[in-house]
């Protein structure tokens, strides 16, 4: 197979092996499976490749994520562990940094050395199509953020067929068993709320935050029953309508499982199906698939599709939103100025059906848009994913020497908004243009302009878009 049908979730854009136990000098915490040993710089503490649930191989492929192993002794957390199992692409916005494996979920925390008290805390969610991407990318370390006075975790869900796979015998008394990579989400952000007080964070106090997939994720979760209580707040970047996208349904899911199974040569309705194809290679597993060969429409059937309603883990956004039967917690949510679809689609419009949809039942939303083009670029629009590294405040490590003042200037602006959103639950503050809460009538948002500087205003593309009460559904 060389080909994959597309899916609009493919298009999205973007992210040291374990040393067992730490001999050196470093702070040391204890979670709740064993202690671990960081490491202090430039006054942000981290801790990092910090197991938050058991590496998914062997039969604990596609199957739920169970609890982490403890350990004894003091573990190395100096290093990140492996992204997770996918084939990297030489386009990435967000290259890896590490080898990636099916043994990678693991998270990571940095917080500010010496900070007294509990520290708000900021999770962040990679995108990726669902099929790449991880948490070891330097543009999505939390050291700067961690500057600012907040706890920032990232950590690593499964992606691919690795994340999203369904057979007969996958099946669970419960119901269908689809969508691996999003429970691993559940699991991290379950993980935060027992152990994220020994490092200092405020496990009542929690943000999650995602771009692309990420930001598709988020809107997964604040729907889905199995993460209530595990956040309250929320920030979707460029994560479209917060509706099911048509085809990511559960018979769609079986057939793909189906199909991948015959092209691996394996019966899938044999009694011995599932153990062959556990018994793949996760090179097999992969058989090339990742966002450069998604697009398109090869002739074999479809092997793989993303996250799927199965009704337990995923739900209909777009009912849930529509009933309010959702987490109500505030959001910000926005895009990109060129994102994908450019302004009359998914993300823009998007972005504001969502804002839209969620305002409507009283729950406090800001929207954005991100119009910035970092200045050794030399091009109109900010493309999809360009945002991440001004939000973060790493600018300056995405673009080095070519990163100017007025990059820098706008990194610490929208920065300063994501911190006090993740303090307060508003994002506006002292030294910031006020940033009003969005309501459909008045349709104004906070535009992040091309100049570098920050302005609310009513949406200038608003008549370009259609009735964002029943777009997409």
């Amino acid at each position: 197979m060389k080909r994959y049908a597309f899916s609009l979730v493919a298009m999205l854009t973007i992210a040291a092996p374990i040393t067992a136990y730490a001999q050196q000098s470093g702070p040391v915490v204890q979670d709740a499976n064993g202690q671990l040993r960081g490491s202090v710089e430039n006054g942000v503490a981290s801790w990092k490749g910090i197991p938050f649930a058991a590496p998914p191989v062997g039969n604990l492929r596609w199957a739920p994520p169970e609890p982490a192993a403890n350990w004894k002794g003091v573990r190395d957390a100096t290093r990140y562990s492996h992204d997770c199992m996918q084939k990297p692409f030489a386009s990435d916005a967000a290259p890896l940094g590490t080898t990636p494996s099916e043994d990678c979920l693991y998270a990571n925390v940095w917080k500010p050395a010496g900070a007294k008290g509990k520290l708000p805390v900021l999770v962040w969610i990679y995108g990726g199509g669902y099929v790449n991407g991880g948490a070891s990318p330097p543009t999505y370390s939390g050291a700067n953020m961690a500057r600012k006075g907040v706890m920032f975790v990232s950590f690593n869900y499964r992606l691919g067929r690795f994340g999203t796979f369904a057979l007969p015998q996958l099946d669970a008394k419960g119901g269908k068993i689809i969508n691996y990579g999003t429970m691993d989400q559940v699991a991290a952000l379950q993980w935060v709320k027992r152990n994220i007080g020994a490092f200092g964070g405020d496990a009542s106090n929690v943000t999650i935050m995602g771009e692309s997939a990420g930001g598709m994720s988020v809107h997964n979760l604040v729907t889905s029953p199995q993460a209530k209580g595990l956040f309250q707040k929320a920030v979707v970047m460029s994560g479209g309508t917060g509706l099911a996208q048509p085809g990511q349904t559960v018979a769609a899911a079986e057939q793909a499982g189906a199909n991948f199974a015959r092209a691996m040569g394996i019966d899938p309705d044999a009694p011995d199906a599932l153990a062959k194809l556990r018994a793949l290679s996760g090179e097999q597993v992969i058989d090339d698939l990742n966002l450069a060969t998604m697009p398109g429409s090869g002739p074999e059937p479809k092997t793989y599709v993303g996250p799927v309603v199965d009704g337990t883990v995923i739900v209909d956004q777009g009912k849930a939103y529509r009933s309010g039967a959702f987490t109500h917690v505030p959001m910000i949510i926005g895009a990109t100025s060129d994102d994908i679809g450019g302004r009359t689609g998914y993300m823009v419009v998007g972005a504001r059906g969502a804002s839209v949809r969620i305002a409507a039942q009283g729950v406090p939303v800001w929207e954005y848009r991100f119009s910035y083009v970092a200045q050794s670029l030399h091009h109109e629009g900010a493309t999809h994913a360009s945002d991440i590294p001004f939000f973060f405040d790493t600018q300056a490590i995405k673009y080095g020497a070519d990163t100017t003042a007025r990059d820098n200037a706008m990194g610490k602006t929208i920065s300063a908004y994501i911190v006090r959103f993740v303090k307060a639950g508003d994002p506006n503050g002292s030294g910031l243009a006020n940033w009003p809460r969005f309501h459909a009538d008045s349709d104004v948002l906070m535009n992040f302009q091309a100049d570098g500087k920050a302005a609310a205003e009513k949406d200038p593309w608003g008549a370009d878009k259609p009735d964002t009460k029943t777009d997409g559904e």
